[in-house]
């Protein structure tokens, strides 16, 4: 009896013993020595990619924000802002998808296939929007010129990047919308075109927000 006692308690004391040395090393001595080598080697990514504009956080370079006008009354979707650059559509189209306006709650794609009809007009309601918005009085939008980005959704929603090619049809509208000359906005894009990583992986792209802090750097200076 007093064996079977005895027993019981020396391996209730390994046991708590082992539960508090791994708690210790998986509860603190490992997220404390993870954390460090993050943000000593990584502080950036480590800290969400935190972009900052006069002195304060405004977003984050992974994830895509709106640039839209107050929402009018009557209004389930707000019209965009075209004074600045836009982003892709969110998640899908207009007032047709569960996250329209980068909403973190909810992220993903439409999940309808190529051929789906509603997919198709959606598609094309917002070529012949980017065709009105972005043409100007000296310039032009054809229908041929639209990439695909500007009509479609990523697979998440939030993608914080467009094509050159979708940046470079907003020039004209953005430098008129501003009272900027045409050459220096198109600088701006050419100066936020990222190259494909490492050279060969993904496509060139611009990240809407540093591109819009930018445009409003340049508009200050005006």
């Amino acid at each position: 009896m007093n064996n079977s006692v005895s027993n019981t308690a020396r391996l209730l004391g390994a046991g708590l013993r082992a539960l508090l040395v791994l708690t210790l090393v998986t509860g603190v001595i490992y997220p404390l020595v993870v954390t460090g080598i993050a943000q000593g080697l990584f502080n950036d990514k480590a800290n969400g990619s935190e972009i900052e504009a006069d002195g304060e956080v405004v977003g984050s370079s992974l994830i895509g924000q709106p640039y839209n006008l107050p929402l009018k009354k009557g209004e389930e979707t707000p019209e965009p802002d075209l004074k600045w650059f836009q982003g892709r559509p969110a998640n899908g189209l207009g007032t047709n998808s569960v996250n329209t306006q980068y909403k973190l709650i909810l992220s993903g794609a439409t999940n309808r296939s190529g051929d789906n009809e509603e997919l198709i007009q959606w598609v094309k309601d917002a070529k012949a929007a980017v065709v009105k918005d972005n043409s100007t009085a000296d310039f032009t939008v054809k229908p041929s010129d639209v990439p695909a980005d500007a009509v479609t959704s990523s697979g998440s929603g939030l993608d914080p990047h467009i094509s050159p090619q979708y940046a470079d049809i907003q020039v004209h509208r953005v430098a008129e919308r501003n009272g900027l000359p045409v050459a220096g906005v198109q600088k701006l894009v050419d100066e936020h075109t990222e190259g494909r990583t490492l050279g060969f992986m993904g496509e060139p792209r611009v990240n809407v927000l540093e591109l819009n802090i930018a445009l409003k750097e340049l508009l200050a200076k005006n």
